[in-house]
């Protein structure tokens, strides 16, 4: 879906756009049309895992619209470093530090930004020591809690526990998608607050919108499936919330070395007016109706222009590093 709507908005009068598809066993599809690329179309048997580099010395950039494992968490940036390609996005360092929570919070603390309770919790010690692991947790933390994969998206694996039973069950849930589990204690009276960022060395924020799930939080079903989860652009706060929502969105784009874009989530005690930094997403969705690009668009900001700008700072960041010096030779 995102493919599609970048594809469709891309400025013709500018790009000339190749798809290309990568199959679910990591063999590369070129020169295909969207359409097939969409409904799933694998590659022949025989094909190599890896795309001929001849075929890519024929692209001036790549826009990597790829979500998840692999495709937002340094993987596939670190093939294009390799291959010397120009590409749209977070570099390598930023985009492995997003996908990890437990590191990227690490990094936000060393910033001094605010976040919620939260532990880090392995695989190995849930499966040797569930009893012990538990009780850890409520020594800590208060339920209710949040159970999540350490590396994954799109709320998979997350669930929330409001006591023991629930809690064990999420934490095994998390097990099955990853070795690193993030348990977070959860925000009362929370409002879920978005930004964009974009940018290199002088990033900006959008305007800043507003999350209203369907369901109890913004699991897999309110976020894709349910059709029923609104949202507020832009959202209902005040001059000076709405100016720390931003700053704080660019400092935790800069604390991870970010590049190109991100899109940052905040929780809020509408009570108190506590504000927490919850995670930063370095390849948002990018439908139409998605969050980054509608940001922007109530930011002055059209889904083409946006596109043509990201592409631009993604060659600006490529010839920044191409004028570094690369070899050294001892005198």
């Amino acid at each position: 879906m995102s493919a599609r709507s970048v594809l469709t908005a891309m400025p013709a009068e500018r790009y000339e756009v190749v798809p290309i598809g990568i199959d679910k066993q990591g063999r590369w599809l070129f020169h295909r049309p969207l359409e097939r690329l969409l409904a799933g179309e694998c590659a022949p048997a025989n094909a190599p895992r890896w795309p001929d580099p001849a075929r890519l010395a024929e692209l001036d950039i790549i826009f990597p619209v790829l979500h998840g494992p692999y495709g937002e968490d340094g993987v596939v940036q670190g093939f294009f470093e390799l291959a010397d390609i120009p590409y749209v996005g977070n570099g390598v360092l930023a985009s492995s530090l997003a996908m990890d929570k437990s590191v990227c919070k690490q990094v936000f603390a060393s910033h001094g930004l605010p976040q919620i309770p939260w532990q880090k919790i392995t695989r190995s010690q849930l499966q040797t020591a569930p009893e012990y692991v538990i009780a850890r947790l409520e020594g800590l933390l208060d339920y209710p809690m949040f159970t999540k994969p350490a590396n994954l998206g799109s709320s998979v694996g997350i669930r929330k526990a409001h006591h023991r039973e629930e809690l064990l069950a999420g934490l095994r849930e998390a097990a099955v998608y990853d070795i690193i589990i993030v348990v977070e204690q959860a925000v009362p009276h929370v409002r879920e607050i978005e930004v964009s960022v974009m940018g290199n060395e002088h990033p900006r924020a959008s305007a800043p919108g507003e999350i209203i799930p369907s369901n109890e939080f913004y699991d897999y079903d309110a976020k894709y499936l349910s059709g029923s989860s609104r949202e507020r652009i832009p959202a209902p706060l005040s001059p000076q919330l709405t100016a720390q929502v931003q700053t704080m969105a660019v400092q935790a784009f800069q604390a991870i070395q970010g590049s190109g874009l991100a899109r940052v989530d905040f929780l809020l005690n509408d009570a108190t007016g506590e504000l927490y930094l919850n995670e930063i997403n370095t390849m948002p969705g990018f439908t139409s109706i998605s969050m980054f690009p509608k940001l922007w668009a109530a930011s002055g900001l059209s889904y083409p222009t946006l596109l043509h700008q990201l592409i631009q700072l993604g060659f600006e960041r490529y010839h920044q590093k191409k004028s570094l010096k690369t070899t050294f030779q001892a005198r």
